[in-house]
């Protein structure tokens, strides 16, 4: 009773009543959290019920959902005019009963991005995500965009990456998405797009490095680099370092690299075992499309480590993540046969 006491929660009768100080406010997509205005800190359970609920229901006519300029979800009543923070459908709450899993392990092969992001409020988060106009791209700044984040999607074709912020739009008509121009091809490209972006004067919390090339016949970049090789890693290398200075003052933050299973099978190293850079961006004679994704997909992870090792200390962590085998998605585009392995595989490999 001492413990209840000292902190408030004995002055109520019933578990439902929030203590002094505690006032209880909704998410975006309607998760209720309770804010502690003594210790100015917020928290998902109920302070004295330990239970977390979210709002049922649509908001009555005549009410609307914003956000002012602090990332704070308000509410407006058009038809008496006025403003308030608190959900009118805070009286119609049910009472959210998560099914524990039964493993360690939280989530599987069946989640999709808005389960894991279920009841989290971005407001305020700043993204960028390098290929956001299709596949797992557009599914991850949909996701993010959903949830309050401000996001950039960085496209090689703008008209593209415009097409796809509509089509998030039309979900959510007030969803914070922009679409800039970043062909990862071009290092000068990539200069410019570091530049624009910086010139906004926002934050960056999460950098997603995920766009890439997949099965495409030998071709140098301006820049004299095989293709594969530049797009996959170098370019969002260069991107990084770039950005470096924004990530780390906006602490914490993320670098998210998207690599692939497929690292494994292959090696950058000459018979003496030292790094063999002919392998990295090599000749027309000596390319195959599968190997150089592959090792691509290794220079993406070896990056990512060491810019964990590197970034860590200062609030920026970097993780890379394989999304899983043969997502059905527009990567194997570039040859017949990679679409027909796609195709075949698909019904048996996670969707979009």
């Amino acid at each position: 009773m001492a413990a209840l006491k000292y902190a408030g929660l004995e002055d109520t009768d019933s578990e439902e009543e929030l203590p002094p100080g505690w006032e209880e406010r909704t998410t975006k997509d309607g998760w209720v959290y309770y804010a502690n205005h003594l210790e100015e800190k917020t928290q998902w359970e109920h302070p004295k019920s330990g239970k977390r609920k979210r709002v049922a229901g649509d908001l009555p006519y005549g009410w609307e959902q914003e956000t002012d300029e602090n990332g704070q979800v308000y509410f407006v009543d058009h038809i008496n005019k006025r403003t308030t923070y608190l959900d009118p459908r805070l009286a119609f709450t049910v009472e959210d009963n998560p099914v524990k899993p039964t493993t360690r392990q939280k989530y599987d092969g069946n989640s999709t991005a808005m389960e894991i992001l279920q009841g989290r409020d971005l407001s305020g988060k700043v993204a960028v995500i390098t290929g956001a106009n299709s596949g797992i791209g557009f599914e991850t700044a949909k996701s993010l965009a959903l949830h309050g984040a401000c996001v950039i999607l960085a496209c090689r074709s703008l008209a593209r990456g415009n097409d796809a912020v509509q089509r998030i739009l039309r979900e959510w008509h007030k969803a914070k998405v922009e679409a800039m121009t970043l062909d990862l091809a071009s290092l000068q490209s990539v200069q410019h797009f570091a530049e624009a972006f910086k010139s906004k004067n926002l934050p960056l919390h999460i950098l997603v490095c995920n766009a890439a090339v997949f099965g495409v016949p030998w071709s140098l970049t301006e820049d004299g680099l095989e293709s594969t090789f530049q797009v996959n890693h170098l370019g969002h290398f260069y991107l990084v370092q770039l950005l470096e200075d924004v990530l780390r003052q906006s602490s914490p933050a993320r670098v998210v690299v998207v690599s692939s299973e497929s690292h494994r099978f292959t090696e950058i190293k000459d018979s003496s075992g030292k790094l063999d850079f002919s392998l990295l961006s090599p000749s027309k004679k000596e390319y195959w499309a599968m190997l150089a994704y592959n090792r691509s997909k290794l220079c993406n992870i070896l990056f990512s480590n060491e810019l964990n090792r590197r970034l860590s200390p200062h609030g920026v962590t970097s993780n890379s993540v394989h999304p899983g085998n043969m997502i059905y998605s527009s990567i194997h585009r570039n040859w017949w046969v990679y679409t027909l392995l796609f195709t075949l595989a698909r019904p048996f490999t996670k969707s979009m």
